[in-house]
């Protein structure tokens, strides 16, 4: 995380910014210019797209880390396309030098916690969500265990149902770290084998399945012109990758995010190199990748941080953004678009690639769940001053898509590394897409972890096939395409977009480990609205009349686990969804 000021050759400065490879590109963005998300100056470092009090709606975390130490930020979302700040909430009021973060599920009771990581030699934070965003400090070993950490991932390496942690450190020797979750908050340091006792300058980490044997191996970046890091998971134990270019570059990399960038099954990976050319990995399998070496994503030479991939144009193939940071003046950021056919055209005129900044992390999430993925990027401290981060609404376009939102039951509970397959016929071709879920989708980066995928023209979807980490695998067929799905561990569907008049209706949690929460946002209630909750076979455990006319209905009655199902009925109409008490 430390600030380097570096003078930059002009020759690298307009390859970075000003590359005559760019060209003009029909799908649009719209900067956002309002809002407490955009007019906060900071010296900001991650972002993190997640639902912390689980309505539906994706909120926004970034992370502030000057020497001095500053509050980190969190943005709730009101479900209309703005943002409220958080205040008076512990995890806006640490004061550290915060770097990277990541979410997830950590004790599985139904909610999203968070782990920071700081640099300059302070203790790292934990935070546990009470399930309505509001989150408690906590200490204990995933906190005193300190250093000049970059970033970390959440990620459940045995498989047993929670999800373990990696933390990288970057300066002063320091090891990276290695915790394996116990159960209820409680982690061990695994303090033996290569992957906890290497020592480089380290900065990005993906627990990714690399060689699609349904575990999830381990890669680390490096800079200071050192070699990454694979860690092969043998479940038992980690075997260390040292064959292969990827693994031999020597350079200085910042980030990297994997993806199926060919849709041929596989995970690829791009890496972000500071001042040397960025590089795109195509997996060959069994841990083998080649250089494509030919292309505009291995051919920009910038001062590269982060990186993220999302379907913007929802054609059925990824895209790639790459940030720009600490270089000679403002900086550019890149944007690749997929040209289908395992190449990538680089293009100048949409709004993510139009600000100078110094920018780091960067994240993907549909943030007013209208089926388009938009984009936050998080900027740094230039000149002397804090800086606003910046925001991108997606105009879309008529092309179609699904988000599928996955919970785990035998799997940890965010699903943290299953696999979605997806299949649909586009432009009459039948494609395979595949995504899998994490914790960490670049450096500083947490995109949406609910699943995205673009269908073109598409009808119908033939298949979404569910490979979850715990072995289950489940397949779905002839869904419609243009909705949000919940898909439940054990076979349960839930639909977590539903129209009511052309307002939207939405229960959470759901699953639920308690009482259920109706959304009503948007809606004018009338006299004579009602919920109505009925078990399996019909019978009806619950009924009320509307009264709350503020956006939420409070159901806070306890029922035996079960499949239930909630009738809300308006003039407009009435809509059932299909809940799950755990």
């Amino acid at each position: 995380m430390h600030i380097r000021l570096r003078i930059i050759s002009a020759a690298i400065i307009i390859a970075g910014s000003l590359s005559s490879a760019t060209q003009s590109y029909g799908q649009t963005f719209t900067k956002i210019l309002t809002g407490p998300l955009v007019t906060t100056n900071g010296d900001s470092r991650s972002v993190n797209w997640v639902d912390v009090n689980a309505d539906g709606f994706i909120d926004c975390m970034i992370t502030n880390g000057p020497a001095g130490g500053q509050n980190n930020m969190l943005y709730l979302n009101d479900g209309t396309g703005g943002f409220t700040a958080v205040s008076s909430n512990p995890i806006v009021m640490d004061g550290q030098p915060s770097d990277g973060a990541t979410w997830a599920d950590t004790d599985n009771d139904g909610d999203l916690d968070c782990y920071v990581a700081n640099w300059y030699n302070t203790s790292n934070l934990f935070y546990t969500n009470s399930g309505t965003g509001v989150f408690t400090s906590n200490t204990g070993t995933v906190t005193t265990s300190s250093g000049y950490c970059e970033t970390a991932s959440w990620g459940d390496y045995d498989r047993d149902g929670k999800v373990d942690l990696y933390v990288t450190n970057s300066a002063a020797y320091n090891r990276n770290l290695l915790f394996h979750n116990d159960g209820n908050n409680v982690f061990t340091k695994i303090l033996t084998g290569s992957i906890a006792n290497d020592s480089s300058n380290s900065r990005s980490v993906n627990w990714t399945d690399m060689d699609n044997d349904g575990d999830l191996d381990l890669f680390v970046t490096n800079e200071s012109n050192q070699d990454e890091y694979i860690y092969r998971n043998n479940i038992d134990s980690f075997a260390k990758v040292t064959t292969g270019l990827i693994v031999n570059s020597a350079g200085s990399t910042m980030s990297s995010s994997w993806g199926d960038f060919d849709n041929d099954g596989d995970l690829d990976v791009f890496l972000a190199n500071e001042q040397t050319p960025n590089a795109l990995y195509r997996n060959d399998g069994n841990f083998n990748f080649t250089l494509m070496a030919a292309d505009t994503v291995s051919n920009t030479i910038g001062s590269s941080f982060s990186s993220a991939w999302s379907d913007i144009d929802n054609d059925g193939d990824i895209d790639l953004f790459v940030t720009n940071s600490f270089g000679m003046g403002l900086l550019y950021n890149f944007m690749y678009i997929n040209n289908g056919n395992s190449t990538f055209t680089r293009v100048n005129n949409v709004a993510p690639v139009m600000d100078m900044d110094w920018s780091y992390g960067c994240a993907f999430g549909d943030y007013d769940n209208d089926g388009f993925e938009d984009l936050a990027v998080a900027t740094c401290k230039y000149g002397g001053f804090d800086r606003p981060d910046l925001l991108y609404h997606n105009d879309g376009n008529n092309n179609k898509w699904i988000t599928i939102n996955l919970v785990g039951d035998s799997t940890n509970y965010a699903a943290i590394g299953t696999k979605i397959r997806v299949k649909a016929t586009i432009n009459g071709t039948p494609v395979w897409q595949m995504r899998e879920i994490t914790a960490q989708s670049g450096y500083c980066s947490q995109n949406d972890m609910r699943a995205h995928f673009g269908l073109g023209d598409a009808t119908v979807i033939d298949s979404v096939k569910i490979e979850w980490l715990s072995g289950i695998h489940e397949n779905y067929v002839n869904v419609n395409p243009n909705q949000i799905i919940d898909y439940v561990e054990g076979g349960s569907i839930v639909s977590v977009k539903e129209l009511v008049g052309q307002k939207e209706i939405n229960v959470y949690p759901n699953p639920s480990k308690g009482s259920f929460v109706v959304s009503t946002k948007g809606w004018k209630l009338q006299p004579g609205d009602k919920i109505v909750m009925t078990n399996a076979v019909g019978g009806v455990v619950y009924e009320d009349a509307i009264k709350n006319t503020t956006g939420a209905y409070n159901i806070q009655q306890h029922f035996s686990p079960g499949q239930y199902f909630i009738t809300v009925t308006t003039r407009s109409g009435s809509v059932i969804k299909k809940i799950t008490r755990l």
